[in-house]
């Protein structure tokens, strides 16, 4: 009998509306191969799960190096850290902390264990709503990843796939057969541009996601894309007008929907407590203004394709309101 491989999970969250269509639930799973510069879910990039200490909750009590058999902790002048090479996930010091200081990134999910946990859902779902698979990137676990949707299909679930394709075109070809819509990340048109902000060249991205496109319409599947407005990186007339062209030349007739996903620095809590700087941290949300002059430049370049053009996301004008 074939094993089942674990999955990797960082978490599930549930009533989810900006995942693909009606309510969802979104499991996101642990590993990625970009390095994204504004990336706003840097405990997903480790594959791995891994303790993380809170400053904020600490009491100082030291309870927990004391536990820690394994010398894994390390109660310095900065307070706490924690030696990976040593952390054995026993979790024995996160269940001794009495104020919550620490905590575990992720968790390794039997399959039928996750299936279970995310059946138990389906009332919300709708005609429209369903279960959407995302990261880090999934594919990265594509083994368990493929055995997931299979048994999802089985019990008739509407599925998403949300990758940003730097996968085997294989594996992302083995998804799609078991996947209602497709959500694919085009970041940066220029190559050399995306290697910088991303660490990889986008040539790959781009040619899987035209093959996906083809088989995707050739079967009655649903495809968005999706696009972070990044300031000073993304977010230029000319990068959203390059993509537009590729989506209008290459994709017509196949993509249903292009969002254009406005920055958010509310993930500067996580880079702290990671003990990580981010390049990001003091750049402001997008002006309401700029947003909908790309978002108008978006939809020049699909005109006539059937694609429809989407804005979402808080904007500095909405921040200035409240």
């Amino acid at each position: 009998m074939r094993l089942i491989p674990k999955v990797t999970v960082l978490d599930i969250q549930r009533m989810s509306t900006e995942d693909g269509p009606g309510l969802r639930t979104t499991v996101f799973l642990k590993g990625c191969n970009l390095r994204c510069a504004w990336c706003h879910n840097p405990e997903s990039i480790d594959a791995r799960p891994f303790v993380q200490w809170n400053r904020v909750k600490c009491i100082g009590c030291d309870s927990c190096r004391s536990i820690c058999e394994n010398g894994a902790l390390v109660h310095g002048e900065s307070g706490i850290s924690i030696n990976g090479g040593h952390c054995v996930l026993c979790l024995a010091c996160v269940r001794e902390c009495p104020s919550g200081a620490l905590g575990v990134r992720g968790e390794y999910f039997e399959g039928p264990e996750l299936l279970k946990e995310l059946l138990k859902d389906r009332a919300y779902f709708g005609e429209e709503g369903g279960i959407t698979i995302s990261g880090g990137e999934p594919l990265l676990q594509a083994e368990a990843v493929l055995w997931l949707l299979r048994e999802l299909k089985r019990e008739g679930l509407q599925i998403a796939l949300d990758t940003a394709g730097l996968v085997p075109m294989k594996k992302l070809f083995e998804a799609l057969a078991y996947t209602d819509l497709l959500l694919y990340d085009i970041k940066l048109f220029d190559s050399l541009l995306h290697k910088k902000y991303t660490g990889s060249g986008n040539e790959q991205i781009l040619e899987n996601l035209k093959q996906a496109a083809r088989f995707l319409s050739e079967n009655g599947q649903r495809l968005w894309i999706r696009t972070p407005v990044i300031p000073g990186a993304t977010a230029n007339m000319e990068n959203i007008g390059a993509i537009g062209v590729f989506i209008a030349e290459n994709l017509a007739g196949a993509v249903e929907r292009w969002e254009l996903c406005a920055f958010n620095n509310l993930c500067k809590n996580k880079y702290q407590l990671l003990g990580l700087d981010w390049p990001y941290r003091d750049v402001d949300l997008m002006p309401r203004v700029e947003m909908e002059r790309l978002a108008q430049k978006a939809a020049e370049k699909v005109k006539g394709t059937g694609v429809a053009v989407f804005w979402t996301g808080a904007t500095a004008s909405e921040a200035e309101e409240e």
